[in-house]
Parts: C-alpha cells; sequence; structure tokens
C-alpha cells in the first residue's frame, strides 16, 4: 500500500509530519470510522515505508494535539468531537444557523480597512476593480472557542459605514439592515478543503495538521444585486456545513 502513501524525501517536510498530516486526512474523512481506532504502527509503518519510530512520532503529535489518545491494550483511539452544524442556503445567516447549538455566538471584528477591489471580488460584486471596496476581518466563536475566520468585501460606495455599524452590533444582517438592506439571499458558495495555514492555525487555535472549508460566497439583496463578497475559513473538526437546496 505504500504506493497510496508516499513519503516524498525531498520536500524538506520531516517524514513524521507527512505521515500526521496523512492519517488527520484518513481520520477526517471517515477511512477509520468503523473502529474509531488507527491502525497499528506496525501496519502503519509498512504502509509509509518508514520505521515504527518515525510511526510513533506522528501519532505522538497528533495526541498531543488532542485527535489521538493511546489506551494500554487497545491501541490508539480517535478522539471523536461532536461538530456544529452549520446550514448553507438561500438565507444564510450565522446566528439563526448556529443558535440552537450553542450556549453564546459571538462575532469579533479583528480588523476593516479600504482597499482597492481584487479582480474576484469586483467581479462578483459586479464592480470595477479601480473601485474601493471595504475589507472587514471577523473570528466567529461559539462557546468560546474559534469556528470560522472571515474576510468579508463591500463596495464601499453603497456601504460607506460598514465598519461602524458592524462594531455596534456585531452583526453583518444588522450593520446592512442599518444601510438599507433588509433582506438579502445567499446567490452563491464554493466549498473545498485543505489543511489550515500557519496563520489560520494560530487564529482558530488549531493544530498544524487541522484541516479547514474554505468557502467563497456571494450575497444578493432583493433586487438580485450583489452586496457581500465572503471568503470564510471553518475549521473542519468543528464544524460541518450543510447545503440546503429546499426552495433553491
Amino acid at each position: 500500500m505504500n504506493e497510496h502513501f508516499p513519503i516524498d524525501r525531498r520536500s524538506g517536510i520531516s517524514a513524521w509530519k507527512q505521515i500526521a498530516d496523512q492519517i488527520s486526512r484518513s481520520i477526517m474523512s471517515g477511512e477509520y470510522d468503523e473502529t474509531g481506532m488507527v491502525p497499528p504502527e506496525t501496519v502503519l509503518a509498512e504502509r509509509f515505508g518508514v520505521n515504527r519510530h518515525t510511526v510513533r512520532n506522528a501519532i505522538a503529535a497528533l495526541a498531543e494535539d488532542g485527535m489521538l489518545r493511546r489506551v494500554q491494550g487497545r491501541g490508539t483511539l480517535i478522539e471523536k468531537r461532536e461538530r456544529l452544524v452549520y446550514p448553507v442556503g438561500r438565507r444564510t445567516r450565522f446566528s439563526d444557523g448556529l443558535g440552537s447549538q450553542a450556549h453564546e455566538l459571538e462575532m469579533r471584528l479583528l480588523g476593516a480597512q479600504s482597499v482597492m477591489a481584487p479582480e474576484q471580488v469586483a467581479a462578483a460584486l459586479g464592480i470595477p476593480e479601480t473601485a474601493s471596496v471595504l475589507k472587514l476581518e471577523t473570528l466567529s466563536m461559539a462557546d468560546g472557542e474559534p469556528i470560522s475566520l472571515s474576510s468579508h468585501y463591500f463596495d464601499e460606495r453603497r456601504f460607506p459605514e460598514m465598519a461602524i455599524h458592524f462594531e455596534r452590533h456585531h452583526s453583518i444582517t444588522r450593520a446592512l439592515a442599518e444601510q438599507g438592506v433588509e433582506d438579502y439571499v445567499r446567490i452563491s458558495t464554493e466549498v473545498t478543503g485543505r489543511l489550515a495555514t500557519s496563520e489560520e492555525s494560530s487564529r482558530l487555535r488549531l493544530s498544524s495538521t487541522s484541516v479547514v472549508l474554505e468557502t467563497l460566497a456571494v450575497n444578493a439583496d432583493s433586487s438580485g444585486r450583489p452586496i457581500q463578497f465572503s471568503r470564510t475559513i471553518f475549521a473542519a473538526e468543528r464544524i460541518t456545513l450543510r447545503l440546503e437546496t429546499q426552495g433553491v
């Protein structure tokens, strides 16, 4: 099975780290759900073409991150964590989507700045690339635990006080309502999975081997005019995205 799990000896990344990343991906994909355990060290060593000491280092790192737990006489158990379910549909709202699953929800403003619209943002919002957009960076928390990190973009000509209203209400929905948008809908969502960057791991309090879900989303007002482009990084070990098609 070694050909399925190659260790790149020339990558500059230590073998144990590559193995830890592979095991983490396998756990997230549900490969070990049937037993709830990772295979024995001897099996993993053969699979990756390394010695048991290298595998042991990988498992120790994942255990330190809280993903695995060694049990004497049984092996290495996967620590199951209950995930919040975040519904993504036509009316995706942070508080409404998670309100019944957490005692306390919070959306923090990390920063706000006026920038020239990046190409992808300009295309999504239907504005010139020379236009200014207001970029809000936010961190969403559930019961004190970070679950997502977002960059939101708005046409600054239409929403010049977005940051002020958001800081007052800690809500995108309320900030938009303060500026005349009583309702809005999601018109597109793209989802991809990947390993977290070092900055994302730090801000979301994740291990270096953690997987994140990255979404690119566009919201529009009731007339169908795009008003918001967002890039959100979800901690995959804490959030399940549920795509809802009813009413679309």
